[in-house]
């Protein structure tokens, strides 16, 4: 076919006029161009973060850090502020590296750095949130016996929720809201304020000093006492009454036995120096955040440390009373953890956990088949089997075909009642027989369980939710003398904690020993991931 000139032209104009549309329609302009690199840089490097990957791709790769709108600025601006105050909690405020932040949104000068950087900035936001509201390091890496469920939230809700927020208002919200955390932080700043002015001072010059002695041991103590705000200033050189009392109050709030005799164990607790209190505080205030989420309107509170089981109703303590925790051997420390008691048993049997029955009871059958006469055996039918019948020199750990059993008896291992919160560790409080325990200042001497110096009260308060006479309705049940279930109507949270440093809403912090040494490997790894010993100016 031959074309004419003005059909070519025509032509020729047809294809012009279609490749120009085509080049504006996929060409993009020099700010659509900016935008896509932008995008492009952020979907790149969220990529390696399916959290973060997931927000952008939700929220069209908009940025909510770098972008030029006041928004951004506020946000930036809050960041920073949080990272500078990070220290105040006890956090490692190296770790999200607010230099290096500032030098790579400075360097930031076309779209892509600044995609990278916007990405960068979310990274950085994530973990100071999250190490603020449920801490910096993870419980189990600590030490395996803290199985705490940490109430971690997920984290692609931190960018949702701050991106329509208040900036300052959202870091402002995450740090636990409890009155422990808000008194715990005021102190971690008393103690700074002590530590730039050289702390408790010298440490007294002797392993202990009674009433009635004299000397420059004796003022070195009272000094002592002054700077941690149990005397005031006196120039008395000799241990009298003042100087009594306020080793009471020392003694009171450290968990020692409240002579007014400044002995050995108390001497060690008295030298011991500010800055060692302070990492306690710290430790406490990360511990705090490991069970940041509500506790119960009514729950049960067992500091491992304090050797006390309490009852909290709406924030206040109700009940109280002494315990015994698992003792310090690498299987017998209690846990830490939380769950919820559902019942009690009165008049309990004791079903001897296979460990024990293997570790120690199988040993001591071996030597004499009669030992132990107080357990049963049973076998795997549930029958009762006779000592006599059995050669307990085949059987091995591995292999002991029986469980063992103790009935009830006023002689039962668990006593006369225990608290039942079900759980996989086989932890529980109950009652004891052995009430000479309860009378000692350091209190680890049980298997793991934590037994309780006044179970029947215990069980009196927890009735009392649900009964006219909750001291009758148990001792019906006890005066059978046959194993019964009671149900609580409303199930009671407890959350079984190990806190070396905790506070009373009057009167001094507490301290206490660092019985299993975990608050000892909390410090060790808060200070490996950043975290310093500040001094503050008053």
């Amino acid at each position: 076919m031959t074309i004419s000139p003005y059909q070519a032209k025509s032509i020729f104009l047809s294809l012009a006029i279609a490749m120009a549309a085509v080049f504006f329609t996929f060409s993009p302009s020099p700010a659509a161009a900016q935008v896509t690199a932008f995008k492009q840089a952020v979907a790149e490097a969220a990529s390696r973060d399916k959290d973060i990957a997931a927000f952008y791709k939700a929220n069209n790769y908009k940025a909510i850090w770098t972008g030029s709108f006041g928004k951004d600025a506020s946000r930036r601006k809050a960041l920073f502020k949080a990272i500078e105050e990070a220290d105040i909690h006890g956090l490692p405020s190296k770790r999200y590296d607010a230099p290096g932040l500032m030098a790579k949104l400075k360097a930031a000068k076309n779209p892509r750095a600044r995609g990278l950087v916007e990405v960068e900035m979310s990274k950085v936001f994530l973990e100071l949130s999250q190490n603020m509201q449920t801490g910096a390091l993870k419980p189990r890496s600590i030490d395996s016996a803290i199985v705490r469920t940490v109430p971690y939230r997920a984290r692609t809700s931190y960018l949702v929720n701050f991106a329509k927020s208040n900036p300052n208002a959202f870091f402002r919200a995450l740090p636990p809201k409890t009155p422990e955390y808000a008194r715990l932080m005021k102190e971690k700043m008393n103690f700074e304020k002590l530590n730039a002015k050289g702390g408790f001072g010298p440490a007294v010059p002797a392993k202990s000093l009674k009433p009635g002695q004299s000397g420059n041991a004796v003022v070195a103590l009272r000094n002592r006492l002054a700077a941690m705000g149990y005397i005031g200033r006196s120039s008395t050189q000799s241990y009298d009454a003042n100087i009594q009392k306020a080793v009471q109050q020392f003694q009171i709030a450290h968990g020692l036995s409240a002579d007014g005799v400044a002995g050995p164990g108390t001497m060690v607790e008295i030298n011991k120096p500010a800055t060692e209190r302070l990492k306690s505080i710290i430790v406490a205030l990360e511990r705090e955040r490991w069970v940041n989420q509500e506790r119960g309107k009514r729950h049960v509170l067992v500091n491992i440390t304090d050797f006390t089981a309490r009852i909290v109703d709406n924030g206040k303590v109700t009940f109280q009373t002494r315990s015994v925790v698992g003792a310090n051997d690498s299987d017998r420390r209690t846990p830490e953890f939380s769950d919820v008691m559902e019942f009690m048993v009165i008049n309990p049997t004791w079903n001897v956990p296979r460990s024990i029955a293997t570790k120690e009871y199988l040993p001591m059958m071996k030597r004499n088949a009669n030992a132990a006469g107080h357990l049963k055996l049973y076998d795997s039918r549930g029958r009762q089997v006779s000592r006599a019948n059995i050669n307990f020199a085949q059987y091995t750990a591995s292999n002991f075909p029986y469980a063992i059993k103790q009935p009830p008896s006023r002689r039962n291992a668990l006593g006369l009642v225990k608290f039942m919160f079900p759980n996989k560790y086989n932890i529980y409080l109950h009652d004891t027989p052995s009430k000479n325990l309860f009378a000692r200042e350091t209190r680890a001497f049980s298997h793991g369980c934590v037994r309780l110096s006044d179970p029947f009260d215990f069980a009196y308060a927890l009735l009392a939710k649900q009964s006219n006479d909750p001291k009758g309705e148990f001792h019906r049940h006890l005066k059978t003398g046959v194993e019964s279930v009671v149900k609580l109507k409303e199930d009671v949270p407890v959350h079984i904690i190990y806190r070396t440093a905790f506070t009373q809403a009057k009167g001094p912090i507490n301290f206490r020993r660092d019985v299993y040494g975990r608050d000892g490997r909390i410090w060790n790894g808060l200070a490996k991931a950043g975290v310093v010993l500040r001094s503050v100016q008053g």
